[in-house]
This record gives C-alpha cells, sequence and structure tokens, in this order.
C-alpha cells in the first residue's frame, strides 16, 4: 500500500489519481449494477431514509462549494467502501464476482486515501465525520418521530397500552402482588443516574452546539414549505458548513469546573421541563380525566447525581477548591432556576380573594413573610393586593432569589423549607376549589423541587483506596499538623476534601454532597479509614459531615469476596449509625469495567451476576434495604448496552425498585440530549425497575440462572482462560500500543481525566478501562466486548443448549445481543490493517481467529445471517453506517502506519508528525461518532 506519506511534490496526490483513473473501473461498474439490490437489502423507514438522503445530499452541496476535487473524492471513496463492505451482509456473498468486487473496492478506496495530500486527507475525514454527525440528527429525528406519532394514537387512560411502559408495569405488579403490594412497591420507586466525567465524548462543545441548531432546524422543516422552506434550507446549509470547516477538535482539555457545564446544559434543555413531564404522563394514564385536578399518585423518582468536580480517583485536577466551586454552580444556577419558574407560575396565578379565598394555612404563611420583610411583601402586595395566592408566591421567589445570594436574613434553610411553602399553597388553592391550579403547576413546581432541591444533582466524592492508606501513614509518621515533619501535599489535599465535603453539606444541604465511594475497596478497613480521615480533618469531630462511606468492588476477586467484606463493614461503628439513621438503607457499587478487563466480557458478566445474587441474599438476611450502584460504560465492553433490559435481567432482591447507574460520555448526549428521547429512556428504567421486582420476574431470573449454571460455569472457564492468555502474551502492552491509537487517544483534549490513575503501576494493569475500550473499538476490532465468547462456545459444544438458553434466561439473552451489536460494529478487513502494525503474526492470527469464532457462534445462537439481522432498524443503521467508518478507520490506519514505522522520526519532521497525529485525532471523533456506545 504504496503512497501513504506526504506527498512533497504536489504530484501524485488523491486527486489526481481521481482525476486519471478510469471511470468505467469494475468497481464503479458493480456500484452501478448494484446499486438497487443494495438499497433494497439496506433499506429503512422511508422517512428515515429520505432525511439522510437530503443530508448527504446538502453535505455534497457544502464540499462542492469547498473544493469540487474533495466532492468528487469523498464520492467516489463512498462508492469503494460500500462496495468493500456490502459482502459481509449480502446473501451471495460467495459469489466470486460479488467477492472480487468487494476486494476491488477496498483496493480501490486504500489507494484512493493513500494517495491523498495531507490536506485532502483531512479534508475527507472532516467531511465523513460531519456525515456521521449528521446521520445521528436524522436517526434521533426518526426516533422521535416514531414515539409521537405512537403516542397520538394511544388513550389517555390506557394504561395497558405498551406505549404506556411505566403503567403497564404498575398493572402488571397489581395483578401480581394486589394494589397494596404495589403502592407500597412504587413509594420505594428511584432512578438514579449518576452523570459522569469520564472522557468517552470525542466530540468538542463548538460542535455539540452546531448539531443542536441543526438538529432544530430539521424538526422545523417537516412542517414548513414555500419561501419558509427556502429560508429553512439556507439555514441549514450554513450550519452544515460551519460543521465541517470547524476543527472537531477542541484547543485545549476542559476543566473540571468547565466539564460542569455539561450537566447545565442538559439540565436547561431536558431535565427541568422533562422529568414533571414524566410524573404527569404517569398520573394522566393511572387517573385518566381526574389527572390534575386531584392529588398526584407518581413520587418524585427520578435522582441524579453527579461525579463531575469530585471525582478525584486518579484525576489530580480534581481539588477540594474545585469540588467547592462546581457544587456552588450547581446550587446557584438551580436555586436561580427555581426562582424564575415560582416567578412564572405566581405571575400566572391571578385568582382573586372572592373566587379563591386563602385558608388559615397560607393567611400564617403570608404573616410570616410579613414578619421576615415588609419591603418583599409590600412590592408583592402592590402587584397583587387581592390575589393572595400570587402574592406568596411572589415572595417566595424573591426568597430564593436571597438564598442564592447567601442574604442570611431572607434566605432558605434548605430546599425542605421552601417546599413546605409550596404545599402550603397548593393545599390552600385545593380547599378553595381551584384544583386545576393547585394539581397543575404548582404541582410541576412541588414536583421539580422533589427531585432537584437546591442542589441539582447529589455530588458524590470517589478516591483510590490506596491514597487513603497513604495519608494515614503520613499522618501517623509526621503527626497531624506535621509536628513531626511536613505533610505530603496527596494528604494535605485529602484532609481538604473533607473539609470541602463538610462546607458543602454545610452550605448546600446533606443532599448536595453525602456519599464517598472507595475505588479498589478490598477490606473493611478501607472503610475504616475514610471515618477516621474525616474525623481527623476537623478540630472538633462534631463538624466533620455526614457520610454514607460506600465500597467499590470492581476487580474479580474483589467481586468474589465482597459478602465476606461487606460482614464485616457492617461491624464499623460509624456504618451501624447510618443504618440506625436510615432504617437499615445501605449502598454497595459494583464495578463492570475492571472486571471486564480483567478477566473478559463473558467471565466478569456471569461473576457481576453471582456477586449481585451474593449481596441482595446477604442483605435480606441481615434486614437491610440494598441499593446496588452499577458502574456501567456505554460500551458493551464497559457494561453498555440497553439499561432497561440489563436490569429486568438481575437476580432477585437485587434490584428492590432502586436502579443506579452511571451515565457518561455519548450516553449522556444520547439520552438526555432530547426531551422526547429523554422521557422515553426514563420511564423505560423505570418500569423496568418496577418490573423487576414482579414475583413472575423474579421466579424466571432465578429458575434460569439455575438450570444453566452449569453452561455458565463452562463458559467462565474457557473465555476467562482464553482472554487471560491473550493478556500474558509476552510484550502484550506494547503490541497493544501500537496496532490501536490509544497514544494518540491520550492526546484528545476530551477530558479533565489522564488515561491512567497515576499511582506508580507502568502496565496495562495502570490503564483506565475507557481507553483500553475506545483504543479497540477505534481498531474496528471492539475485543473488550467479545474477546474469549467464541473459544468458550466451542468448548461448551451444545448449540442446542445455547439457543435454548437465549431463548429463556433474561441474562444471557442480553448479553448475546449485546456482543451481536459489538460485533455488528467490527470489520476483519480494517482489522487486519490495524493489526499488521504491530508486526505479531501471532498475536494478529489469534485475535482475529477467535473474531471469526465468536462472530460464528454468536449468528447460530441468534439465528442470524448477518449481525443484527433480526434488529431491523438497528440493524440496517449500522450496515448503511459502516463503509463510511471503513473511511474514516482508512485513513486512520495510513497515518498510524506513519508514525509507527521504525524509521519514522528521521523521515517525519516535527510538522509532519504533526499533521498526522491531527488527522488521527479527526478520525478518532468521526468513527467515535459513527459507531455510538463507544465508551
Amino acid at each position: 500500500m504504496a503512497g501513504s506519506d506526504i506527498s512533497t511534490n504536489g504530484t501524485d496526490t488523491g486527486a489526481d489519481a481521481l482525476r486519471n483513473a478510469d471511470e468505467q473501473s469494475p468497481t464503479r461498474q458493480f456500484v452501478a449494477v448494484n446499486a438497487q439490490l443494495a438499497s433494497e437489502e439496506g433499506s429503512l423507514p422511508p422517512g428515515l431514509r429520505e432525511d439522510m438522503d437530503l443530508v448527504l445530499d446538502m453535505l455534497r452541496t457544502i464540499l462542492g462549494e469547498y473544493n469540487p476535487h474533495i466532492l468528487k473524492m469523498f464520492d467516489a471513496l463512498r462508492e469503494d467502501v460500500i462496495v468493500a463492505n456490502e459482502e459481509r451482509f449480502h446473501n451471495a456473498a460467495d459469489s466470486p464476482d460479488f467477492h472480487d468486487a468487494a476486494v476491488r473496492g477496498m483496493k480501490e478506496a486504500v489507494s484512493l486515501i493513500d494517495g491523498s495530500s495531507m490536506e485532502e486527507a483531512q479534508a475527507l475525514a472532516r467531511a465523513f465525520t460531519t456525515y456521521f454527525h449528521l446521520a445521528n440528527l436524522c436517526e434521533e429525528n426518526y426516533r422521535v418521530s416514531v414515539l409521537l406519532t405512537r403516542e397520538n394514537t394511544v388513550e389517555t387512560g390506557s394504561p395497558t397500552d405498551p406505549m404506556n411502559a411505566l403503567s403497564v408495569a404498575y398493572k402488571q405488579l397489581i395483578d401480581e402482588v394486589g394494589p397494596a403490594g404495589a403502592g407500597e412497591l412504587l413509594e420505594k420507586l428511584e432512578f438514579h443516574p449518576v452523570f459522569t466525567a469520564h472522557p468517552t465524548e470525542a466530540r468538542r462543545k463548538a460542535v455539540e452546539g452546531k448539531i443542536r441548531r441543526i438538529s432544530n432546524l430539521l424538526a422545523v422543516r417537516r412542517h414548513t414549505g414555500g419561501s419558509l422552506r427556502t429560508e429553512n434550507d439556507r439555514e441549514i446549509y450554513s450550519e452544515i458548513d460551519s460543521l465541517f470547516r470547524t476543527s472537531p477538535i477542541a484547543a485545549k482539555k476542559p476543566t473540571p469546573v468547565e466539564e460542569a457545564d455539561t450537566i447545565l446544559d442538559i439540565f436547561d434543555n431536558t431535565l427541568f421541563a422533562m422529568i414533571p413531564r414524566v410524573y404527569r404522563r404517569f398520573d394522566n394514564w393511572m387517573l385518566g380525566k381526574k389527572a390534575g385536578t386531584v392529588a398526584s399518585v407518581c413520587p418524585a423518582f427520578f435522582h441524579p447525581g453527579s461525579w463531575i468536580g469530585s471525582d478525584r480517583d486518579g484525576n489530580p485536577n480534581v481539588t477540594a477548591k474545585v469540588s467547592r466551586k462546581v457544587a456552588d454552580k450547581f446550587y446557584g444556577h438551580m436555586v436561580e432556576t427555581l426562582a424564575e419558574a415560582t416567578y412564572t407560575v405566581g405571575r400566572n396565578l391571578t385568582l382573586e380573594s372572592r373566587t379563591t379565598p386563602a385558608n388559615a394555612q397560607l393567611l400564617a404563611l403570608w404573616s410570616r413573610q410579613k414578619e421576615l420583610s415588609e419591603k418583599l411583601t409590600s412590592h408583592a402586595e402592590l402587584i397583587s393586593s387581592r390575589e393572595p395566592h400570587r402574592a406568596c408566591l411572589f415572595v417566595m421567589a424573591d426568597r430564593l432569589r436571597a438564598t442564592k445570594d447567601r442574604n442570611a436574613d431572607l434566605m432558605y434553610t434548605g430546599y425542605e423549607e421552601f417546599l413546605d411553602d409550596l404545599k402550603t399553597v397548593q393545599k390552600s388553592l385545593a380547599e378553595a376549589g381551584a384544583v386545576r391550579s393547585a394539581y397543575g403547576p404548582v404541582q410541576t413546581l412541588i414536583w421539580q423541587v422533589e427531585t432537584f432541591g437546591f442542589h441539582m444533582v447529589e455530588m458524590e466524592f470517589r478516591q483510590h483506596s490506596i491514597v487513603h492508606t497513604r495519608a494515614l501513614e503520613d499522618i501517623r509518621e509526621h503527626g497531624l499538623h506535621g509536628e513531626r515533619g511536613t505533610l505530603e501535599p496527596m494528604t494535605q489535599e485529602v484532609l481538604s476534601t473533607f473539609r470541602a465535603l463538610g462546607a458543602i453539606q454545610k452550605h448546600n444541604g446533606r443532599k448536595a454532597a453525602g456519599r464517598y465511594i472507595i475505588s479498589f475497596c478490598k477490606t473493611a478497613q478501607h472503610v475504616k479509614d475514610v471515618y477516621e480521615l474525616n474525623r481527623l480533618a476537623f478540630a472538633d469531630p462534631k463538624n466533620a459531615p455526614t457520610l454514607d462511606v460506600i465500597p467499590l468492588f470492581e476487580q474479580l476477586e474483589d467481586l468474589e469476596n465482597s459478602v465476606d467484606v461487606l460482614e464485616e463493614i457492617i461491624r464499623i461503628p460509624e456504618v451501624k449509625a447510618r443504618l440506625k439513621a436510615t432504617d437499615n438503607r445501605m449502598e454497595v457499587m459494583l464495578g463492570y469495567s475492571d472486571s471486564s478487563k480483567d478477566a473478559g466480557p463473558t467471565s466478569a458478566t456471569l461473576a457481576l451476576h453471582r456477586a449481585q445474587g451474593r449481596i441482595a441474599e446477604w442483605a435480606k438476611g441481615h434486614g437491610i434495604d440494598i441499593t446496588l450502584f452499577h458502574g456501567r460504560g456505554g460500551a458493551v465492553g464497559r457494561g453498555g448496552g440497553p439499561a432497561n433490559r440489563a436490569v429486568l435481567a438481575q437476580p432477585a432482591g437485587s434490584v428492590n425498585c432502586r436502579f443506579k447507574v452511571t451515565e457518561q460520555g455519548e450516553v449522556i448526549f444520547a439520552r438526555y440530549g432530547n426531551p422526547i428521547l429523554a422521557a422515553r429512556h426514563v420511564e423505560a428504567i423505570a418500569s423496568a425497575t418496577l418490573l423487576q421486582s414482579a414475583p413472575s420476574t423474579e421466579k424466571t431470573n432465578t429458575d434460569m440462572t439455575g438450570k444453566y449454571a452449569g453452561m455458565a460455569d463452562t463458559l467462565d472457564r474457557a473465555s476467562r482462560k482464553k482472554y487471560v492468555g491473550l493478556l500474558n502474551s509476552q510484550d502484550f502492552t506494547p503490541w497493544f500500543s501500537t496496532v490501536t491509537p490509544l497514544t494518540e487517544i491520550g492526546l484528545l483534549p476530551i477530558g479533565s481525566r489522564p488515561a491512567k490513575r497515576g499511582l506508580g503501576a507502568k502496565s496495562l494493569d495502570d490503564l483506565r478501562t475507557i481507553p483500553w475500550v475506545f483504543s479497540w473499538a477505534q481498531a474496528r476490532i471492539n475485543l473488550a466486548a467479545w474477546y474469549g465468547l467464541g473459544t468458550a462456545c466451542e468448548r461448551f459444544g451444545n448449540l442446542s443448549e445455547l439457543r435454548e438458553a437465549y431463548r429463556q434466561w433474561p441474562l444471557f439473552s442480553t448479553f448475546i445481543d449485546n456482543i451481536e451489536m459489538s460485533l455488528a460494529k467490527t470489520d476483519s478487513h480494517i482489522a487486519h490493517m490495524y493489526l499488521d502494525l504491530g508486526e505479531r503474526e501471532d498475536l494478529k492470527k489469534e485475535v482475529l481467529d477467535e473474531m471469526r469464532l465468536t462472530r460464528e457462534w454468536v449468528l447460530r445462537i441468534t439465528g442470524d445471517d448477518w449481525p443484527l439481522e433480526h434488529r431491523h432498524i438497528l440493524g440496517q443503521a449500522i450496515r448503511i453506517r459502516s463503509p463510511y467508518v471503513d473511511a474514516l478507520s482508512l485513513a486512520q490506519v495510513r497515518a498510524l502506519r506513519s508514525l509507527r514505522r521504525q524509521d519514522s522520526k528521521s523521515e517525519l519532521n516535527e510538522s509532519q508528525t504533526a499533521d498526522y497525529i491531527y488527522l488521527i485525532l479527526c478520525t478518532v471523533s468521526g468513527v467515535a461518532a459513527g459507531l455510538q456506545n463507544t465508551g
């Protein structure tokens, strides 16, 4: 594959080669002959296909305006990779003509990329990346339109319609456990997503803003025509042009304080208005025409958390000072938002006292407000002299602004006091007969306060257990105040962290920050260490914050020992006190990432399932109300996949009507970026969380886990041996760094967290799972998601039992479907090119053979001819995307090949090296956008 160097003489560029190419080449002819066939085989729903054709045509127009040669190269490359890719799916793949055309298509694509100049290659990378952003929008808009269309056909009071997932789940609970039992479970319901700053979102903020504007314009376009359509198209063209011309790589990494803007954006654009609509929809389904005129039946079950600005495990950029700033940022924004919302509700509550008299409680509230501030109440009376409910709300809004400004004379002591005032207004309105105001806008505001409080998100602090151990050793050696020498900076920072926690609790409320998670928790001593440091940080231990210290079991050995460790933890005096104060509630976190990296995806999945079952049984024996916190990522190799199916597959008693999970990277934007899709996601998780407690679901999970225990043991042992064997191969770590863009990914300014924990390790063990998974995804191998499963299935050998387990056992069904999705995004031809970079035929053969074997077994188990064939929309969408991802992968391989050469340092100057690295970073962003759920 010659021609991979930068062209220095202006000749033999991709554009020149294209101009000199035979326009009637066999591949070009094959494209023409099979275009209709490919279109039929890869068909998408008409609306989605039309939108994707539209944005592709618009992008081609922009490329033509930018540079006609780039457009010509873009079109030629598209044709080549489409033909090369189609062989993976077409039923006639065994046809010699079809195979030969595919081989030629790939060769011509490689030749075009390798023969292009650096400027051309970078432009093509941007073009294909832009296409993926636009294609993602089309798919998102299609999902939204389908949901809206389906909802338009559903009766409001039809709780049995599948569209009403939450009410369907609740009705099933009523059928199985009776109304009283279902009501108790509903009151316990919690969905607790925890937004993290883990850097798997390769898209810069400037790009994200343009994408959101294009999305809005495309949504409007469907309902416009004539001159309005013309203006809409002009604006879309302008945004696409700007998107293409904008560098996909940010100039610098964000600070942790800047990372907090991710939550603010999601809160402002989606969560604040969407969450009460979810609650309202449940009321509508369950109460029918009475909804909004009687007390709500839906509890505020959504409780968002955050690690942004508080997760310091291996991130030196997160300091005590940063945590305070982020907490204040959340608090100030939340209280100001509530102030505006309260003022808006009050402004519209123009119910005068003659038609809607205040009750005694509201009059007492008004008296307290007058005692608090004559100025505020006089101002409210000037506006609403005969509108008592409105006047009270105006004063409440002013008090919220005083709360934001920390005005001690006027501020609320906490969100609970404000909530009490709101409920007083609501009760007075209801008693006066204004039930639609009471259970309409006022109820919406109550839901928002119950959900977000004054803190917006519950900040959770996390640190590695070894940091606590070293800090205590330092204190014992030098004295708490350094009487016998200077304390290490790390020790001082640890103590400052607890002081920051105390300050946040004192100023923003207990819920603002009360959980402390210990990474790599291996013994009860690690929990004792945190409580001891929390005491030592304060001159008076009474000033120490109230903490729930949460053990995080993430490595395989830790998962297996979890119950023994928990048995010791509950004997710790501070833990006993917290159990007593919280009605025996306790939280345990399980790490999906490190267990998967340590033992492989199959063993990790089964180990996590076993651990959850054991912990649930242990908790039941002690009368502990357990909450399991799932540290899942977006990629399959990090526990990713449809979360609602994952909930339903958990062991009996392990969910307990509460589901807590990390949300990070591109998953945050995908799940919560659009209000309609976000509502559907929240409802799906909530319904699954309820249903998991249904006796029928628990029985299925328990029975099937027992029935297929023998099969699981065989798969576990065989897959783990295969996976660990690969990782233990000689010089595996440098080989992995060579055949993937691991090093270059570390240069991406996509998060404040370093790729390594920085605790002294110098091997694969020290590498975070995020770059481990992300790098394999970039190389189109996705090894972290499936490696070892093929060998395990071959070892087990009983296809009929595997198929039976796939049909009957929710855990195995979910696992195999996730693996199939991951395999759908791999490509053996592209993977071959990446693996060639390592010059290790033994390892290359081992990986490719296992990929082939795993693919064969998964397809045999699911009964598909190609990955995701039975999931029509998702399968076709991935199938259509794959060729475009191939184009970016080829550009990435070209750059990596040049940088990985033994003599590259002598051949490439500093400027050329920088150009290649920039090209890689551009392709990383594009591949991530094309594959999605990559981190």
